[in-house]
This record gives C-alpha cells, sequence and structure tokens, in this order.
C-alpha cells in the first residue's frame, strides 16, 4: 500500500517512459534506382529494418510552422517556410531550393528547448546524394557562441566545421533521423553544398523533437 502511494506522488516525468520517435513518413514517390557513386564516405546499404531512436513521452515537434530564415537572400524557388510546414511530400513544388554552394535553413523554436532527435528531408523524388550535410544546435541565433554539431557528413571539413564522420547517404521518403543526446538550444540550422544531381540546395522538412526548458 505504501508503495502505491509513493507511486502516485511521484511526478508525471518520472513515471513516463521513452517511447520510439513517433515519426510519420510521407509516401514514396521515388524514381528509378539509386546510381552508383564512388564516394568515401556513403552510407552502404541497410541492413534490416531501421530503429528509430527513443524520446520522452512527452516529446513533440517543436519546429511545426516555427519561423525559418537562411543564409540565402531569398530561395531560388519556393519559400523558406517550407522546411516547417508539416508538408514531407516528395513531388516538384514541395521543397524550398537555396542557390548554389554552402548555404543553411534556421529554425527558431518557441523556446530553449531540450532537444532529442532531428528529422531532415531533402528533395526525395530522385535517390539523390547531398553533400556536406551539418546540422546545429545554440541558444544564439547567429551561432557564434554555445554551438554544437549533432551530424556532420562533410568529410573534407569544407564548410569550416572540422572533418566530419558521418555518412552522406542516398534521399529517400525515410529522410535523415538524428538521435540527439538532450541538447539545450532553441534554434537549428541545417548546412549542405549541393547534391549530385545539381549544385542546389533543397530542402522539404525538418522536424525537431524535444522538449521545451524548465
Amino acid at each position: 500500500m505504501r508503495l502505491a502511494l509513493c507511486l502516485l506522488a511521484l511526478p508525471l516525468a518520472v513515471l513516463a517512459e521513452d517511447k520510439p520517435l513517433p515519426l510519420v513518413l510521407p509516401k514514396s514517390v521515388a524514381l528509378g534506382t539509386p546510381k552508383p557513386m564512388k564516394i568515401d564516405n556513403l552510407e552502404p546499404p541497410a541492413k534490416g529494418p531501421r530503429v528509430l531512436p527513443k524520446v520522452p513521452a512527452e516529446a513533440k515537434n517543436l519546429a511545426l510552422g516555427c519561423p525559418v530564415t537562411s543564409s540565402a537572400k531569398e530561395a531560388a524557388a519556393g519559400d523558406f517556410s517550407y522546411l516547417t510546414d508539416g508538408d514531407k511530400g516528395g513531388e516538384e513544388g514541395f521543397e524550398v531550393e537555396l542557390p548554389r554552394g554552402h548555404q543553411w535553413l534556421q529554425v527558431e523554436l518557441p523556446k530553449t528547448s531540450d532537444i532529442h532527435a532531428i528529422a531532415l528531408w531533402h528533395f526525395h523524388r530522385e535517390r539523390r546524394v547531398y553533400f556536406c550535410v551539418v546540422v546545429q544546435i545554440s541558444d544564439d541565433p547567429d551561432f557564434k557562441t554555445g554551438v554544437t554539431t549533432v551530424y556532420n557528413s562533410d568529410a573534407e571539413g569544407e564548410l569550416g566545421f572540422g572533418k566530419g564522420k558521418d555518412y552522406v547517404y542516398y534521399e529517400s521518403n525515410e529522410g535523415r533521423v538524428i538521435p540527439v543526446a538532450a541538447v539545450k538550444g532553441r534554434y537549428v540550422r541545417f548546412h549542405s553544398k549541393g547534391n549530385s544531381a545539381a549544385p542546389s540546395n533543397d530542402y522539404i522538412e525538418g522536424e525537431v523533437w524535444g522538449v521545451p526548458a524548465k
């Protein structure tokens, strides 16, 4: 009886267990099979189904509908807001296209949060590989202080963030899911530098899963 009373007295956050990331995937609209590429850090074919990271039970996609800014003055096609509009479709017209070269998109969350996972979709109607994909978190909107890099596939260090050890990969409707060790931050930047089909940088959706910091 005493044990039951003690459990009832515990905060809900303690009683709630972590759950697999409740990711909802868009349908696959990919055309053809991936073209073989000779890239040193290209991800090998997956063996078995993907295992999603666990997040707190109360975690939500905090990025949905949030404002988006960019290194580019304007989009070459689409709108920056497409990154957080909740639409992950792979058809033409669902993506925001940034100019060639190193570019980034930045999401501003409503407040500083504990971030547990990030999901990212580039254009996935074709089996493209996007180069120098780097994802960073900070409480500084200018990313000059307190920057945490949670993904870096820039193997040669072209973007100036050091040589990354993460894979580049063929885009698909599954996107790229990045586990995050409860990093605190309000801003998330998505970097890239062209792709295997064109020099442009194309983004469809970015999700930031976490819990607002108390």
